[in-house]
């Protein structure tokens, strides 16, 4: 029963009971444990019949009783079927709590057992010991500030709270440019010259976020490039550069055709020309426009103005600044006729200032009107240069027709041979192509059919290449988890103590199994000895009353002549009785030696029951009944 024990024991804390270091055997199980292991086997086992359960014994008598009556029904409920109540948990024996947790950890799931029993790596233990941590903080209740206590205050205490305010990160190594295709300078710069991750950041307090930022940025990035590859990629029949490549050269070209349509001029706003000079310099640095030109060399009337206004401007100032240093007063002037001519002089750049705008505004009008008019005008020339083709068109037949008509007749039997000749050559021409049509309709055909065939082989062939895709992604995630396994199995392995050795496990395990063996050949030799002296004692008492009746037979003839024989007679039948007497003595008593062994037994069955502190138990908890009952009596007589 010591192995079965050990093996329980290491079960019930693998589903999470607190079965102490001391405790070996189920002998030592206490109400508590008892009441925690079957309860928390129930979650295991089925979580709608355990969550409702709690792992702690109450302390009302009462709450036990229904506690208990609890989980007897569920441990029934499971399938149980030997004798159980509420007396199988509080006043508890052996034999009843080895058989019942037997029962519960036959029944638990067989993967979370063998997961449980496989050891896991270091980042493994890591997350179940943050696990662990995290549902600890969480199971403590929260309190208010002011109505915490000292140790309260120690594991609730506010700590610093920051803002998640997240930016950008400069890593060496990135999910969108490997490492081996990383150029020499490009190493060189993260080798020498690139901050550490901690001191990118303007402020320490914004590590955290960032990492976390740019940590979920490759992972949507990777996500959404193994998604469009599987649906697109694969498709495509492109290795994954190739598909790169065209696909950052149609989005170069998408953005190259985007902005050369914006660089158009247009007449309708002022800021024209600024803004498509700027989009020529954009368009050079995608390699839109030629180096030795501009794509916008096309002047209009209004950079022609705004041209002349800006040249001349400087002239202007010029002349206005010699006028000013002409009429700038002299020393004796004060400062108040200084700073009357300076208003009037400022008041006079205004007026012109206001007059420049007005004529801006005016020659912008006049270039939207122009602009409309032009669009106009090209618009009619258009539709005349059309109608000057058709009419070139209809004068040309009608020379050919007039040139035609001083030999019409003859005109007309020419006309009429070309009629009949095409009639002709159109017929040979249709015979000769139902002669083709027919073999050409045929090869088309085929050819449909090997097309779709093709077509079906592909998607057969695109079907398994994501099945060994996945296949490959399973294998990679099998060989890292066994990988991890054989790290963990060998630091384990690593800090077993090496003065045990293999041989001494294997040695007592032949010794157990010899020890087996030795007893069941001495069960055979009982029952083999049993049954010879069965054997032997009905041969005898066969022989016994044979001889017994061949004897009676024979004295009772010579009773009856003789006095003396008739005494022997007398004689060998008392001997007769009481040997029978005898052998039946030996016999009832062997019954009741045996009737002694089944009392003896049942007696240390009873006293492993420990029948007697639980009636003591039994007796503790009346008298605390008797007590809560007259406690409420004298609250309800209070009411």
């Amino acid at each position: 029963m010591e192995e079965v024990d050990r093996i329980l024991i290491h079960s019930l804390r693998q589903v999470g009971t607190d079965v102490g270091e001391d405790v070996e055997s189920v002998k030592q199980f206490t109400s508590e444990l008892i009441v925690e292991a079957v309860v928390r086997c129930l979650r295991v086992i089925d979580p709608s019949l355990g969550s409702g359960l709690s792992h702690l014994l109450p302390p009302g008598m009462s709450a036990r009783f229904r506690l208990g009556m609890s989980l007897a029904q569920a441990c029934q409920d499971l399938g149980y079927k030997g004798e159980i109540g509420y007396q199988t948990f509080l006043y508890s024996n052996e034999p009843e709590i080895r058989s019942l947790l037997m029962f519960l950890v036959e029944r638990l799931p067989r993967e979370s057992a063998e997961a449980s029993d496989q050891p896991a790596g270091k980042s493994v233990l890591l997350q179940k010991a943050i696990a662990d941590q995290i549902k600890a903080q969480l199971a403590i209740p929260w309190l208010p500030p002011t109505c915490r206590l000292p140790l309260q205050c120690k594991t609730q205490s506010r700590g610093p709270c920051h803002r998640f305010y997240s930016q950008p990160l400069s890593v060496p190594y990135s999910l969108k440019v490997p490492q081996n295709k990383q150029s020499k300078e490009v190493k060189e710069y993260y080798r020498d010259f690139l901050p550490v991750v901690t001191a990118q950041p303007s402020q320490p307090i914004s590590v955290p976020a960032s990492l976390l930022e740019h940590h979920a940025a490759e992972l949507s990035a990777a996500q959404e490039w193994e998604l469009e590859w599987n649906s697109q990629g694969l498709l495509s029949r492109l290795t994954p550069e190739e598909y790169r490549s065209r696909k950052r050269t149609r989005l170069q070209r998408r953005i190259e055709e985007q902005l050369r349509v914006a660089a158009q001029p247009r007449p309708d706003s002022q800021g024209a020309q600024r803004s498509t000079s700027d989009l020529a310099e954009l368009l050079q640095s995608f390699g839109g426009a030629s180096a030795g030109g501009d794509v916008l060399t096309k002047g209009t009337r209004f950079t022609h103005t705004e041209k002349f206004t800006f040249t001349q401007e400087p002239e202007k100032s010029a002349q206005q600044m010699a006028a000013a240093a002409s009429s700038m007063p002299s020393s004796r002037q004060s400062e108040e006729d200084l700073r009357a001519q300076q208003q009037e002089e400022i008041a006079a750049l205004q007026q012109q200032l206001h007059q420049l705008s007005v004529q801006m505004e005016e020659v912008g009008g006049d270039m939207r009107q122009l602009a409309t008019s032009i669009n106009q005008v090209t618009e009619e020339l258009k539709e005349l240069e059309k109608s000057k083709s058709r009419k070139e068109d209809l004068v040309k037949v009608k020379k050919q027709t007039i040139d035609l008509l001083p030999d019409g007749q003859n005109n007309l039997v020419k006309l009429q041979s070309l009629v009949d000749a095409s009639v002709k050559r159109l017929e040979s021409l249709k015979a000769q192509w139902e002669k083709h049509k027919a073999p050409l309709l045929e090869e088309q055909c085929r050819l449909n059919e090997l097309c779709s065939d093709q077509e079906v082989e592909s998607s057969r062939m695109l079907a398994e290449i994501k099945e060994l895709h996945d296949k490959i992604r399973q294998s990679a995630e099998e060989a890292k988890k066994k990988e991890a396994l054989y790290k963990q199995l060998l630091t384990e392995y690593e800090k077993l103590p090496k003065d045990v050795s293999r041989s001494a496990y294997t040695m007592r395990i032949l010794e157990i199994v010899g020890n087996i063996k030795k007893q069941k050949e001495e069960i055979t030799k009982i029952l083999s000895d049993t049954k010879e002296l069965q054997k032997e004692i009905n041969s005898l008492t066969g022989k016994l009353d044979r001889t017994f009746a061949v004897t009676d037979e024979l004295v009772f003839k010579d009773a009856k002549k003789d006095e003396s024989v008739r005494k022997s007679y007398k004689y060998l039948a008392a001997l007769h009785e009481n040997c029978t007497q005898l052998i039946q003595t030996i016999e009832d008593t062997g019954t009741i030696m045996r009737e002694i062994r089944d009392l003896e037994e049942q007696i240390e069955t009873e006293n492993s029951k420990k029948t007697i502190t639980n009636l003591e138990k039994i007796l503790e908890d009346y008298k605390a009944i008797r007590q809560e009952n007259s406690t409420l009596a004298a609250k309800i007589k209070e009411a």
